[in-house]
């Protein structure tokens, strides 16, 4: 890799890092007003650190003639997660006062949107700490959005190929300039992130509350202002304005771009929306009526507490709504297979996405024809799209990978001493990004303070996997991307 190219990489991680050292301007603001001077040092002095450190990495300039091809873009893509986290954690250290792997934990499982979490005492905890965590949700959640819909398809990694148009995933050419789509997506987030706050407000949460809330739940990211979570509320209204927001967070941003651009059904005719769609409403009538039969709630109650506990974990969100491992075997093991479906591709959302399991099975279908009428020519398409077999190896690559991480983060964390529902629902719950595992100690009861650090940094690197997809972070430790 050139000099060129590496300098050009730094000047962009050097914005990346002037952008955040502005961000803590936020959580300076709110602690001004709550009159918490005492954690503003915190703040400013990251921010300082942060700040002086982007600068550097501006000020040699970039490169006039230096062109990102797309390997390079796998380094910018890990390396600016990475950087990021190791900046954004520095305010956690110094007010909480915990240990630089717990403030690495939580930082990057705020910015993945994982939502796992080593603090407790969230109800008293400082206004700064928290807006900081859901602003970390936030950006990023956006951020994601933005790899998803322009950098992974260009890279061909995870089937992602599928909603490539040209050279970015804008779906059918929803504006004819990228940059343009990518100003409609941050307009679009912005205002779902609005609506979602005034909504939450209106509901009965107090103003800093909703705005947390709006934040972690557009992103899909799952942090509380609350150790109950949304149990702390219990308020009906909130809880359906959550599965809401949570649903939208989920759907592909590019299709609200083709909506507002004109193409009022781009979001009902698309194959990925309805399966979404069509799984969540099956799997909450389904459940719901079991939890009525096994449970002393009336079937309204159990039909909202599921909903709200089943949008959590299918769009990888990780709010709770009371403590369902406590509702039987069946309940369990369901939360567990929920745990790897994921949302739409193009959103904020983690775990395996809903497309791949839909490809799944149209090549399933396609094989069993194959198998009763051999010399036929079966057409494999999957939204308008055909599947080739660049796309069909891409998808088997990435679902094996997505498999073998998790298992091998498992067998690690089973091998430093947890047990083994620990351990699996924990890898798990990292490489998707939904946030609880199951059991007493992970579970949407509790938390990730008691792991021991060589378990949190694991898990930080099974966070960081299945945000960037996996072949995005594990190119990078092969010969053949280092040579020249």
């Amino acid at each position: 890799m050139s000099l060129s190219t590496l300098r050009i990489i730094a000047f962009i991680l050097g914005i990346f890092l002037i952008t955040l050292a502005v961000s803590m301007l936020i959580p300076m603001l709110t602690l001004l007003a709550y009159s918490r001077a005492d954690d503003l040092d915190a703040f400013l002095w990251s921010s300082l650190a942060t700040a002086v450190a982007g600068i550097a990495m501006v000020i040699p300039g970039r490169p006039k003639d230096a062109q990102l091809r797309p390997r390079d873009m796998y380094l910018l893509t890990t390396a600016s997660w990475l950087v990021v986290c190791i900046f954004a954690a520095l305010p956690m250290v110094l007010i909480h006062h915990i240990s630089y792997t717990d403030a690495f934990f939580e930082t990057m499982s705020g910015i993945t949107t994982t939502g796992s979490t080593v603090l407790v005492g969230l109800d008293n905890a400082s206004p700064g700490l928290l807006i900081w965590r859901s602003m970390l949700h936030w950006l990023g959640g956006i951020g994601f959005i933005g790899m998803a819909v322009a950098i992974l398809p260009l890279l061909r990694v995870g089937g992602m190929r599928l909603f490539q148009t040209e050279s970015s995933d804008w779906g059918d050419k929803v504006m004819p300039r990228s940059h343009m789509a990518a100003k409609y997506i941050l307009l679009i987030y912005s205002g779902l992130t609005l609506v979602s706050f005034l909504a939450l407000w209106a509901a009965g949460m107090t103003p800093f509350d909703a705005i947390n809330h709006a934040m972690s739940l557009i992103s899909t990211g799952g942090f509380s202002t609350s150790d109950m979570s949304l149990a702390n509320w219990p308020q009906p209204s909130i809880h359906w304005i959550a599965v809401v927001v949570m649903i939208f967070g989920s759907l592909p941003f590019t299709l609200y771009v083709a909506t507002l651009r004109g193409n009022r059904r781009a979001l009902l005719k698309d194959h990925q929306v309805r399966g979404f769609l069509g799984f969540l409403l099956i799997t909450w009538l389904i459940f719901g009526t079991w939890l009525w039969l096994n449970s002393d709630n009336s079937w309204l109650d159990a039909f909202r507490i599921v909903a709200v506990n089943v949008t959590s974990i299918v769009t990888t969100t990780g709010v709770a709504l009371g403590d369902y491992t406590t509702w039987g075997s069946f309940a369990v093991l369901l939360f567990f297979y929920l745990t790897f479906v994921g949302g739409c591709s193009g959103s904020t959302a983690g775990g395996l996405k809903i497309f791949r399991f839909q490809v799944a099975y149209v090549l399933l279908k396609a094989n069993l024809q194959q198998l009763i009428h051999p010399r036929a020519v079966i057409k494999q398409q999957y939204n308008n799209h055909n599947l080739d077999e660049e796309i069909v190896r891409s998808l088997i690559t990435f679902s094996f990978f997505f498999a073998i991480t998790i298992g091998l983060i498992a067998l690690g964390l089973a091998l430093i001493g947890l047990d083994w529902v620990t351990a699996l629902t924990a890898a798990a719950t990292a490489v998707c990004n939904v946030g609880p595992g199951l059991g007493p100690i992970i579970g949407p009861a509790g938390n990730f303070s008691s792991l021991p650090d060589s378990a949190k940094w694991l898990l930080t690197l099974g966070m960081l996997l299945g945000r960037l997809e996996i072949l995005t972070v594990l190119v990078l430790v092969t010969r053949a991307f280092w040579r020249h």
